[in-house]
């Protein structure tokens, strides 16, 4: 019996399941940025078209997200690294708001939705359940399926040319994606105080994110104007990930409170499964903790102002 366990990082990895993976890492990127594109005009395309207001709303949202990311890569055009400390801190804090925007922003108005659509309680909460399942069964295919990078376990998925950076560029875009579509389903109701604070966390969480690419793309020695770019260009996946998220919302009812568990189930995941072994791995976990619950109650005073 060969000792070696089957999750050890030195057992070899499937092999590329789509042509797609054979891809100049670059192309492979952009590929991937336009299927989300072609998804999100089909779901504009099908949504119900009294909601010409949610679909603008949750537009504007997700290209909130995209320009937080921006913002936060920007500085890299004169910062070669972040430190340590600081990144774990910062990652913790915009975990907190995840979590708190999960809990308030998304699980806490689908239940009442549920309700209001089913007449049950005990239905209206499976329904947001299910979709939570859907959500974290949606990020372990992305996670299975698309090559990408985690710093506390290794390169992740099938077998792929692209080197370590780009795997992380592609890991950073695969949550942008659930994190709009937590923007367009909060807005598929065209109501501000669900999609408002919702929204406002993600945008403030997406600034470190921008800024975490951009310096790991010049240390490899890609240009300043290039690693913003780039890193700029991952969050573009937000405006996509929304205009999906309110089509799918707007075209069936029970979707809203089903895609408000989604998204939740989703960011949960992203959170526990990532953010947090990340942010615990270099001996900072304390500074990262007391990052996660001040993001955790910053976000529960914007819902409360905001919503």
């Amino acid at each position: 019996m060969d000792p070696t366990p089957a999750t050890s990082p030195d057992a070899p990895r499937p092999g590329p399941l789509f042509p797609w993976m054979r891809l100049d890492p670059s192309l492979q990127f952009l590929l991937m940025i336009g299927l989300a594109a072609v998804l999100a005009l089909l779901s504009w395309a099908f949504a119900d078209s009294r909601t010409p207001q949610a679909m603008h709303l949750g537009l504007m949202a997700g290209l909130a997200g995209f320009a937080a990311t921006a913002i936060g890569a920007a500085p890299a055009l004169g910062l070669r690294s972040l430190g340590q400390r600081g990144s774990d801190v910062l990652l913790g804090f915009g975990a907190g708001m995840m979590l708190a925007a999960s809990s308030f922003s998304l699980i806490v108005p689908g239940l009442a939705a549920g309700e209001d659509l089913t007449g049950s309680r005990s239905l209206g909460a499976a329904v947001v359940v299910t979709g939570m399942a859907l959500g974290v069964w949606l990020m372990m295919m992305l996670d299975a399926m698309t090559p990408h990078e985690h710093e506390h376990c290794g390169s992740c998925g099938p077998e792929t040319r692209m080197g370590r950076v780009w795997l992380f560029v592609n890991a950073i875009a695969l949550h942008n994606l659930p994190e709009g579509m937590a923007m367009g389903v909060s807005f598929s109701q065209a109501d501000m105080a669900v999609g408002l604070p919702l929204s406002t966390a993600i945008a403030i969480q997406d600034i470190p994110e921008g800024l975490a690419v951009a310096v790991a793309l010049r240390a490899v020695g890609m240009s300043p104007l290039k690693a913003v770019g780039i890193a700029a260009l991952s969050g573009f996946m937000e405006p996509l990930g929304a205009l999906i998220g309110v089509g799918l919302s707007s075209s069936f009812a029970l979707f809203y409170p089903g895609g408000l568990g989604l998204a939740a189930g989703a960011m949960i995941f992203v959170v526990s499964h990532e953010v947090i072994p990340e942010t615990h791995r270099n001996g900072h976990e304390k500074a990262a903790t007391l990052g996660l619950m001040a993001g955790f109650m910053v976000m529960m005073v914007l819902d409360t102002t905001l919503g």
